[in-house]
């Protein structure tokens, strides 16, 4: 069995998503399945070396797997050629630098988004990256969820006919923190942190909306800071003074219009934490982060409006859930996979560092429309 062995530096893991969702349910898993087999003689078997300033939290994270390396030392791991990708997945206010510092030193980049502040930083370390001639991607995980995979199978299969609009609907009540410990890290509702939902969220649904419903044109926004005081993790209060739900509306060059809520102040009343609705003129879809719900013109109720009697039908039954067809893996390990095949094999990736500046443009744009109050036009990257 040939093994190539690629050394990969994972700067950030100590945060929550790096180490759960890169480190221990993609990195780790990768490594104990035996790596990314890619022909019964031939796999890619991940080295990472764990980086950040904490050393308890480090050699913690090493023990969890066999012959894991750690190190303080970004300096040194990039000098080192043994490693030959470079992940980030710390704060926004800290990776733009880390990444440009990765690129100058010839490292293939993969990283978490926002990949900056604002977009100019974020198109500049594109350009840098493909000045360099280094192989890079951006997380855009969402695209490998279950009910999105499921959405697309629907989409490229035509059960829509012509789809007229979605209706996506994110998030759930993160506590206070003065009663009941909050569920988010208090950075997100400080704006001098890089906090907001605006800057965390649009991100996302920039590639969501442009990989399914075709690429985002126009928008509006209204964000809001629904919770004025929230309490640290030291318990200590503190004024919130970013955004904590964003109310956005997109139009695509399909025609497509697209809203999209996301809030961190508001009650779940959903089946799941993320819905999208998607309406056609053949079939509709109920699509969350793994269930779909569909409903096709032959089986659509009639509907007519009488408010003053019960509603004689149950509208929720008319709707039937998509069969599991297949077993579907973390989507943050699958684009792990894509993207070490992508580095070793050269096979064909397009989820770049220039299509995650695509997300911090309609992010900046989205902060324009809440101050203007006003629909602004996407320019094309």
């Amino acid at each position: 069995m040939k093994t190539h062995r690629i050394g990969i530096i994972m700067n950030g893991v100590t945060g929550r998503m790096g180490r759960n969702q890169h480190y221990i349910r993609s990195i780790l898993a990768i490594r104990k399945q035996g790596g990314v087999r890619i022909s019964d003689s031939e796999t890619i078997m991940p080295e990472p070396i764990l980086v950040g300033r904490n050393e308890n939290k480090l050699k913690e994270l090493a023990a969890m797997g066999d012959g894991i390396a750690w190190s303080t030392d970004l300096d040194a791991c990039l000098k080192d050629e043994k490693y030959t990708i470079y992940f980030d997945a710390q704060t926004t206010l800290r990776r733009a630098a880390a990444v440009k510092q990765a690129i100058a030193a010839g490292k293939h980049i993969y990283c978490e988004k926002p990949t900056a502040e604002n977009s100019a930083e974020a198109i500049a370390l594109a350009q840098a990256a493909e000045k360099k001639g280094v192989k890079n991607g951006a997380v855009q995980d969402k695209l490998w969820l279950p009910g999105l995979r499921k959405l697309r199978y629907l989409i490229d299969s035509g059960f829509f006919g012509e789809i007229l609009s979605v209706r996506g609907e994110f998030g759930y009540w993160v506590f206070e923190g003065e009663h009941e410990p909050l569920q988010r890290p208090s950075w997100n509702y400080r704006k001098a942190d890089g906090g907001g939902i605006i800057v965390d969220m649009l991100c996302h649904w920039r590639y969501v909306v442009d990989n399914l419903f075709g690429d985002i044109t126009s928008l509006s926004c209204l964000g809001a800071t629904h919770i004025g005081t929230r309490w640290d993790e030291s318990g200590k209060p503190y004024t919130c003074d970013t955004d904590d739900a964003a109310y956005a509306t997109f139009e695509t060059e399909k025609g497509i219009i697209c809203q999209f809520n996301s809030s961190w102040a508001t009650r779940v009343n959903r089946d799941e934490l993320f819905e999208m609705h998607v309406d056609g003129t053949n079939g509709s879809a109920v699509a969350g982060l793994r269930n779909v719900k569909i409903q096709h013109r032959g089986n659509t109720p009639r509907a007519v409006w009488n408010p003053d009697i019960e509603s004689p039908v149950k509208y929720r039954d008319w709707w039937i859930p998509m069969p599991e067809n297949e077993t579907y893996d973390n989507a943050f390990k699958v684009q792990w996979e894509l993207f070490l095949r992508h580095v070793v094999l050269g096979d064909p990736y397009r989820w770049t560092l220039r299509e995650a500046a695509k997300g911090v443009q309609l992010a900046e744009l989205g902060l324009e429309s809440w101050k203007k109050r006003c629909w602004l036009d996407v320019p094309a990257l």
